[in-house]
């Protein structure tokens, strides 16, 4: 999850921020989490929901996501592949890459000329990096990309990854450091 406001906007109330500090840490790894929360907070599955996307329309979350941490679960390698693709094909290259099961991320981005000439970035995990390689080349392959600049940027460091923190010690988001995960 992502905040995009103060945590003590006029709209929300101390449900909703005993809500939103239950999750700090993640969902419960439940089959029902949201009932699970309801649980925890005195309050039904139904109230915790609603409250989510309450709380979602008024832009205090801005996206309700999962972090997952790619190294635990086997993937050493990882990479995101940059492409300079022409701006009429696009949307559509974006949504074909997209739709691969081995493409976690997809987004177009502007470019940033005369240095960055790429404007779509998707991310690819592996075991290795030949198995990253090889699912670059199968990106090419499926969709005639063989003529398309493109670079891939193999993470060096990992970073930690967390969720959104909403609260505490008086600081606001804004104020706090973000830690990016490139696991």
């Amino acid at each position: 999850m992502e905040l995009t406001t103060e945590r003590d906007t006029p709209q929300c109330d101390a449900c909703d921020r005993a809500l939103l500090q239950a999750v700090e840490d993640g969902l419960p790894l439940v089959p029902r989490p949201f009932a699970e929360l309801g649980v925890r907070l005195g309050m039904t599955e139904g109230e915790v929901m609603a409250r989510f996307w309450m709380l979602q329309s008024l832009g205090v979350i801005k996206r309700f996501g999962v972090v997952v941490r790619h190294h635990e679960l086997g993937y050493r390698a990882n990479a995101m592949v940059v492409w300079d693709i022409p701006d009429e094909r696009v949307r559509d290259i974006g949504q074909q890459l997209g739709g691969f099961a081995f493409v976690t991320l997809c987004y177009r981005r502007p470019r940033r000329l005369p240095v960055w000439p790429y404007n779509l970035f998707t991310m690819i995990h592996g075991r290795d990096r030949e198995q990253v390689l090889a699912r670059v080349e199968e990106l090419v392959q499926a969709c005639g990309l063989g003529d398309i600049a493109r670079d891939v940027l193999f993470s060096q460091r990992r970073f930690k990854q967390r969720g959104a923190r909403y609260g505490g010690g008086g600081e606001s988001p804004a104020g706090r450091s973000r830690e990016a995960g490139a696991s």
